[in-house]
């Protein structure tokens, strides 16, 4: 039956197959040298590289309808190096306890209930909170519904941090958009002061004639990462929505610098938005001078990203 299906034929077909196969495993392993030079190419494929692994299936089948032992050989390279890549985000690294809880999340300009968005954030038990696109017609109720957990907190633009402890030198910091979208403060815990950014660096399109278009958002990235690098505070933790993944190269001077929770003590791969099915996490929890304990992402509460929390310890 095996020499029926396969044959000597079998290693002579589907080198067009085995050819896409080993260039869907360099395309894994060398992701940092794919090009930014036409429509960041690049930065697109780091967005979604977690899901290349499911072209890996696909030829498998199309190996299986040809036939072809060669195809099925070369689809280990792939199924190799993904499994190196990103095996281990399907698992559990979280531990238990931890010093600080922190949640970020965007809560959407449109939200269409800010009161419940604000009391299930409520009551996650986080002890900061920071929160992105916050319209100003809604900030009054985002204000009223975290106010009894939070007594501490401070807005600017369309972002703010709630805080159960006392803060302090809250002020804009500039990531070259014009108006703002990000703060930092100093949160002063029982274990001592911590420096808490809160940002949301602009959007990213993809569009047939330009590509995938990021140069504003990769501006801003290298505007809050050259303010965490000059903050001499020992510890910071980074809260927002960046608009890109940890493997994107456009986010290095900010990730060069901070340990993503998620990668380092998440839950699963911690996927944020869309929220009615995450597919990728571009909001993220980052911290210098702090150890992750756990990471995951909260239920949906509305907005169109969901809640993400991490818990790390001094």
């Amino acid at each position: 039956m095996f020499a029926r299906w396969g044959g000597p034929g079998a290693w002579r077909r589907g080198w067009l197959l085995a050819a896409l196969a080993v260039l869907l495993g360099l395309a894994l392993f060398l992701h940092a040298e794919v090009p930014n030079a036409v429509g960041n190419l690049g930065s697109l494929w780091e967005t979604f590289l977690p899901w290349g692994g499911a072209l890996v299936p696909v030829l498998a089948l199309l190996a299986v309808l040809r036939r072809s032992l060669l195809a099925l050989v070369a689809l280990l390279l792939p199924a190799l190096v993904w499994l190196n890549l990103f095996g281990g985000q399907f698992t559990s690294k979280s531990g238990t306890g931890g010093d600080l809880t922190v949640v970020t999340h965007n809560v959407n300009a449109e939200n269409p209930d800010p009161a419940r968005t604000a009391r299930e954030l409520a009551g996650s038990g986080a002890d900061i909170i920071a929160l992105e696109e916050v319209a100003g017609s809604q900030a009054a109720q985002y204000d009223k519904g975290l106010a009894g957990e939070y007594r501490h907190h401070k807005r600017v633009g369309t972002v703010g941090v709630w805080s159960k402890y006392p803060m302090r030198d809250a002020e804009t910091v500039d990531i070259k958009m014009g108006w703002p979208r990000a703060m930092r403060a100093t949160v002063a815990t029982p274990k001592g002061d911590v420096a808490v950014y809160a940002a949301h660096l602009p959007s990213v399109r993809l569009q047939f004639a330009s590509g995938f278009t990021a140069g504003q958002r990769d501006g801003s990235a290298e505007a809050l990462g050259r303010a965490i690098a000059q903050d001499r505070t020992e510890r910071a933790v980074l809260l927002g929505d960046l608009n890109g993944t940890m493997n994107d190269r456009a986010l290095a001077p900010v990730t060069s610098q901070m340990r993503s929770t998620q990668g380092a003590a998440g839950d699963g791969p911690g996927f944020s938005w869309p929220a009615s099915f995450p597919t990728t996490r571009i909001d993220q929890i980052m911290v210098k001078g702090l150890e992750p304990v756990s990471s995951w992402s909260l239920p949906s509460t509305g907005s169109d990203h969901l809640p993400v929390a991490a818990s790390v310890e001094f």
